[in-house]
């Protein structure tokens, strides 16, 4: 009896296996958030970017060696023109079983037009960015965003059957007094929260010091007020979880650098240029653009992808302090996909 073919695998040179793909659809974003992000951008030209069609290739093709998650993520991915095309051409990969998930990292400004859409594309789960819930605060956060419409999203998105996950970046002065009334909001209406460190990526007009607020600070508060009970389960990401006794809901904690989460990564992210990056907090990169335009077929994009697993590195270096308060990489997440 003939045994069904073995699934592909991507194994880095540390034995880990890389089966989820990250892809910015965009770099352009209509918040700009301090943390995130200069003011006055330059984004980049829009002949620069792939086509709609040439990100499914590379979509597909990934999917062929073995990713089973994709996310897609900006800028904000559904400020891109035709977005959906896209979406709904991917989502015949979880038609086949040949992908588990496809999901969404957003700011929420889009999510009132486009929630239904996406639940009929497929996707099930979004991660939706809110940092605050005082409009002013959040105004002064995102620069250009307004808060009346994100929370407009949001239940939009959960009228659709879309499971919401607030990200929340934890922001020293600025939002830590209003955490434990985010995550009980966020409980509140049935929204998973994940509080996430700031990250030392790009030029935002500032110094990050003044910014950062550790995790371990924020989890021994919350501790002091609530049972946090840590939960087993892990999804390959960087998150820690628990679940809020209290609350019934459960709670994520993104440390990249008060805890180096490298050592379960089995991701890697590819930008709106065509350009792969196998870790977050590291310049180096492969081009796959070059390869998928070289040929029809993909011989030469699936070589690149090989090479370029072959030398994902074990691990980031991110760090802030008053010594090193310059960027970890210059790009900024919008470029590289959050």
């Amino acid at each position: 009896m003939d045994r069904p073919a073995a699934k592909p695998e991507m194994v880095d040179p540390f034995g880990r296996t890389v089966s989820y793909l990250r892809v910015s659809v965009t770099d352009r974003c209509d918040f700009r958030c301090v943390y995130c992000m200069s003011e006055h951008m330059n984004f980049l030209p829009k002949a620069d970017l792939l086509t709609l069609e040439e990100l499914d290739r590379l979509c597909t093709a990934f999917i062929a060696k073995g990713v089973r998650k994709l996310r897609l993520t900006g800028g904000e991915p559904l400020v891109r023109r035709d977005v959906m095309v896209l979406i709904r051409a991917l989502g015949r990969h979880l038609e086949t079983g040949a992908l588990d998930e496809l999901t969404l990292t957003t700011n929420g400004s889009q999510l009132a037009r486009y929630a239904d859409d996406l639940f009929a594309a497929g996707i099930r789960r979004i991660n939706v960015s809110i940092d605050t819930l005082d409009e002013a605060r959040f105004q002064e956060i995102t620069r250009w965003g307004r808060l009346p419409q994100v929370l407009d999203g949001v239940a939009a998105a959960k009228r659709a059957g879309l499971k919401v996950k607030i990200n929340t970046v934890a922001l020293k002065g600025v939002n830590e007094a209003e955490i434990p009334s985010l995550i009980e909001w966020a409980h509140g209406e049935g929204h998973d929260l994940t509080l996430i460190e700031t990250m030392p990526m790009g030029d935002i007009d500032g110094d990050r010091t003044d910014q950062y607020l550790p995790l371990s600070e924020v989890r021994r508060a919350l501790s002091a007020r609530w049972t946090l009970d840590d939960l087993a389960e892990r999804t390959g990401g960087p998150a820690r979880y628990v679940r809020v006794k209290e609350t019934g809901g459960k709670l994520g904690f993104i440390t990249p650098l008060t805890h180096n989460f490298c050592e379960s990564c089995n991701r890697v992210r590819l930008t709106c240029t065509g350009k792969l990056y196998m870790c977050l907090g590291q310049e180096d990169a492969a081009d796959l653009r070059a390869p998928l335009r070289a040929s029809a077929s993909n011989d030469l994009l699936h070589a690149a992808i090989d090479e370029a697993i072959g030398r994902k590195p074990k691990g980031h270096d991110f760090v802030i302090d008053r010594a090193s308060n310059r960027p970890a990489v210059p790009r900024h997440m919008s470029l590289t996909g959050g």
